[in-house]
């Protein structure tokens, strides 16, 4: 059953990547945003309502999540929502765009929204269900295979990307990219949900309402050292999202960026995908050495814009924060699964998530430090952070990473 469930799950990460790419929050959507609207705030703001829109649910999906022997059907439903408000957004461009730049805007929030919104329930689904069908060392193996043709996916994107931005005149080519990848998505989609999942063994009985189970996963938060530690760790790796979208801003004051310019962009960071990915797969399990690597990398990439902004530094800053930004990924889930038992498994999920959520919004104060003080001051206060978040995963258990969930 492994290599056909690891299919699938690879299946659907490549195709995912290969649509979602054409609107990397780091690259392509500030640069759709910007199209619409010159306050840099706002460019935080929606990068954020991607990545952070999830925040609200997790803990009222979890509560529920606990219960079900079966989350599939949920997922399915997930999945659709997703689908449809990802082609809403091209549609709103398409239609109606710079006729009505405040009402195109308002569209693409509303569709970010639900696209993110969504995703709340959808990630407890589905990393409950990878849980299920894969065993601790399965799950690093076949994360890693599925990020790896991420990235494969999401070069291809870059190039189709490049090619959409350069060959139509904006905003028709940013509705195109949305629809066009929309239907991409669809595929990975499909894909993932043949998955035969099978029913949950230990089940948590539901609390008798949402404000109890808040308290209890209150107290499992303050009687669990591991996960507090663990939650310190993966917020702080957030902290390159504190100048993550402006980069493309920096370089397209400071350089010539033409559309396949952008596209190389995307291409260069998916490549350090990539190629981390072999690298990690080969250091599975070992996901506390990942985290630091992961660390390390994200450190270098804004020292090096930030000492010495060129255009060959914006490449080699896109190529080391694509290996970065894939290991803190493949770590910090890892590292909750084997802490986590699996009665309480989706709580877990949802506490680390929930709380962590809060660094998917650092784009927002990020901004409000480049408009008062530039990218010199961003950029220091970013590997600040990113120091931190380094010296918390250096205390992580060992003892939790080789351990089996």
């Amino acid at each position: 059953m492994y290599w056909k469930n690891n299919l699938k799950n690879t299946l659907h990460g490549f195709f995912l990547a290969l649509a979602l790419t054409i609107a990397e929050p780091a690259t392509t959507l500030p640069l759709i945003v910007h199209h619409f609207s010159q306050n840099i705030l706002v460019v935080g703001l929606f990068t954020s309502l991607l990545r952070g829109g999830a925040i609200l649910v997790q803990l009222f999906a979890a509560f529920y999540a606990q219960s079900f022997r079966l989350v599939m059907p949920y997922l399915r439903l997930v999945f659709l929502a997703r689908f449809l408000s990802w082609l809403g957004i091209g549609l709103v461009i398409y239609f109606i765009g710079d006729k009505n730049p405040t009402l195109t805007l308002l569209g693409i929030g509303i569709g970010l929204f639900i696209f993110s919104f969504s995703a709340g329930f959808g990630q407890i689904y589905f990393n409950e269900i990878l849980a299920k069908i894969f065993s601790h060392r399965q799950r690093g193996r076949s994360m890693a295979n599925r990020q790896f043709f991420a990235a494969i996916g999401a070069i291809l994107s870059g190039f189709a990307a490049g090619y959409i931005l350069s060959s139509y005149p904006a905003p028709q080519s940013y509705a195109y990219l949305f629809i066009v990848s929309a239907f991409l998505m669809g595929f990975g989609l499909l894909a993932f949900s043949t998955i035969q999942e099978p029913p949950k063994e230990q089940i948590n009985q539901k609390e008798k309402n949402f404000w109890l189970f808040l308290k209890n996963a209150a107290k499992l938060l303050r009687e669990d050292s591991a996960l507090r530690l663990q939650i310190i760790a993966v917020l702080l790796s957030y902290s390159f999202l504190f100048s993550f979208a402006y980069v493309i801003l920096q370089a397209q004051k400071s350089i010539h960026l033409s559309g396949w310019m952008v596209g190389g962009f995307i291409t260069i960071q998916m490549i350090g995908a990539l190629l981390g990915n072999l690298i990690y797969k080969k250091m599975t399990p070992r996901y506390k050495a990942i985290m630091i690597l992961s660390f390390i990398l994200a450190i270098v990439a804004f020292s090096l814009l930030l000492l010495a902004p060129s255009r060959p530094s914006f490449f080699i800053a896109f190529f080391l924060l694509g290996m970065a930004i894939d290991g803190f990924r493949i770590a910090s889930m890892n590292l909750l699964f084997a802490i986590a038992p699996e009665q309480k498994r989706p709580i877990y999920i949802a506490l680390q998530n929930n709380i962590t959520s809060l660094g998917l919004f650092f784009a927002i104060p990020g901004g409000i430090i480049l408009k008062h003080f530039g990218y010199e001051v961003l950029y220091s206060f970013t590997i600040f952070m990113l120091l931190l978040g380094l010296f918390f995963s250096s205390k992580l258990k060992t003892a939790s990473i080789s351990s089996s969930s």
